[in-house]
């Protein structure tokens, strides 16, 4: 669906209402040999997400003139024709409560302003990697009590209803159910998941355990939380 992480022409969408740093941010990407569409607030944004020619990846300001971040990442993640594009979202506002409903809604990443365009260029080419290496473990389906996920397909089901993930809902799933047993430490799942030294802090990561977990419903529980370490994908079904 998406181009090639390497790939010259792949397409970032910018929904940013500040026009000078909208300007900046297409120079650096066009720079960087990137597709670049922008859009000034959410409606022009939506055009481009109907055009027959979706981006790669998607950087949302949460402020925006017309209506949120927030909402516009909702309506990404309820279309099955943009639901798995990567979102990052950018925003002037600091409190782990901002952070948090933007996970909740589904981005993948977050980026507080002011920040340094290299660094978010570095997160984007991060958030880029992690889509386009999805396929990277075993290309078939694999099954635990009532979780079954499909690798190839990107997808994955609980009791035969389908669950939506993100993709780095997916590949934090996969990257705990591939070392089910042990405990992975949150540093480790920031540095395999996330894949970037940056300022990410570990309550990302529980952000995003209690995001699957609730998306899991009934396999949530298959996901251990192992106090002052990190979490653990149980390695057998009488451990649950």
């Amino acid at each position: 669906m998406y181009a090639n992480v390497f790939n010259m022409k792949t397409k970032i969408l910018i929904i940013e209402d500040e026009k000078d740093l909208q300007d900046v941010l297409t120079y650096n990407f066009k720079k960087e040999g990137y597709d670049v569409a922008s859009a000034l607030n959410g409606a022009e944004g939506f055009s481009h997400l109907k055009d027959g020619h979706l981006p790669d990846i998607v950087l949302l300001d949460l402020m925006l003139p017309d209506m949120s971040g927030t909402d516009i990442c909702r309506q990404i993640r309820a279309n099955k024709d943009t639901k798995d594009i990567p979102v990052l979202m950018l925003t002037a506002k600091s409190e782990e409560m901002d952070r948090v409903a933007g996970f909740e809604v589904g981005a993948d990443d977050y980026v507080t302003k002011p920040f340094s365009v290299r660094e978010l260029i570095l997160r984007v080419k991060s958030l880029l990697k992690r889509t386009a290496s999805g396929d990277k473990t075993e290309h078939e389906n694999v099954e635990f009590g009532v979780l079954k996920i499909d690798i190839p397909g990107h997808r994955v089901y609980v009791d035969r209803d389908e669950k939506q993930l993100t993709v780095l809902e997916f590949n934090l799933l996969i990257t705990l159910f591939e070392r089910r047993g042990r405990v992975q430490s949150r540093d480790v799942l920031l540095s395999d998941v996330w894949d970037i030294n940056a300022d990410v802090t570990t309550r990302t990561v529980d952000t995003h355990v209690k995001r699957l977990r609730e998306k899991l419903g009934l396999a949530g529980s298959y996901i251990e939380t192992v106090r002052g370490v990190g979490y653990r994908f149980i390695k057998n079904l009488l451990e649950s």
